[in-house]
């Protein structure tokens, strides 16, 4: 009798953990794919210090965490802000002449500053902006390639995300860098390249006169696979 008690136990036992199982992996199948969009600041700030810029200007990027299936909302423009710390500087932002680097397809794209009623013809040049002291500015900035005209409105608003990671599933040079992202193993990385003049308020940007040389700083971005740890309560508390 002993044992079949025994036996009986090991069956209920067996059983309880193949239970717990199952629901665990019900529940981590559950949790949407989180990923994280990084904005490098501190190779930023080190770019500003070897150019001595540090105290002139300021550089930041709205980022955040997203669902995987909502990036593609959510990356169709990034939310800039520049600040210009000096006394008596102007500084221009080059548009035209800052661009998108892609790592993984090694391509460079064309930067537009988007406004809400981007109508313009996008072959136009861009105007410089101009931070004038002690001033900041905020600025949604896309890429030309991804800008879709709507032939209602007349205005250009971004059709597909900055970096479309759910399309390098069915690119066949991406798929294995799709994989390892989706294992967490690999990150997708990009960056922009802000091109900006430097200049006494008096000088400004005549053409042909004593024109303010360029600083290019390069402004890092990854996006990361994040672990579905980070659902738990206290993951979330911390981030």
């Amino acid at each position: 009798m002993a044992v079949q008690s025994s036996d009986q136990n090991l069956i209920v036992l067996t059983v309880y953990i193949l239970g717990i199982y199952y629901t665990f992996n019900r529940m981590i199948e559950s949790i949407d794919d989180m990923v994280a969009l990084n904005f490098q600041k501190s190779a930023v700030d080190e770019q500003l210090q070897e150019q001595n810029l540090q105290d002139k200007i300021g550089i930041s990027f709205k980022t955040g965490t997203y669902a995987l299936e909502k990036l593609k909302d959510n990356l169709k423009e990034l939310s800039i802000s520049i600040e210009n710390k000096s006394e008596s500087l102007a500084v221009y932002v080059d548009w035209d002449n800052s661009s998108w680097v892609v790592e993984h397809n090694k391509q460079s794209r064309r930067v537009i500053r988007k406004s809400p009623d981007l109508s313009r013809d996008l072959a136009i040049p861009q105007v410089p902006t101009i931070i004038a002291p002690k001033k900041t500015i905020s600025e949604n900035v896309t890429a030309e390639d991804i800008l879709k005209r709507d032939k209602e409105t007349g205005t250009y608003q971004p059709g597909e995300p900055l970096i479309d990671i759910m399309g390098m599933k069915n690119q066949k040079p991406f798929k294995s860098l799709y994989k390892d992202f989706m294992d967490g193993k690999k990150k997708i990385d990009f960056s922009f390249q802000l091109v900006l003049r430097i200049s006494e308020l008096r000088v400004g940007l005549a053409p042909g006169v004593n024109v303010p040389p360029i600083s290019i700083i390069n402004c890092p971005f990854t996006i990361e696979k994040l672990p579905w740890t980070y659902a738990l309560p206290w993951n979330k508390k911390k981030s």
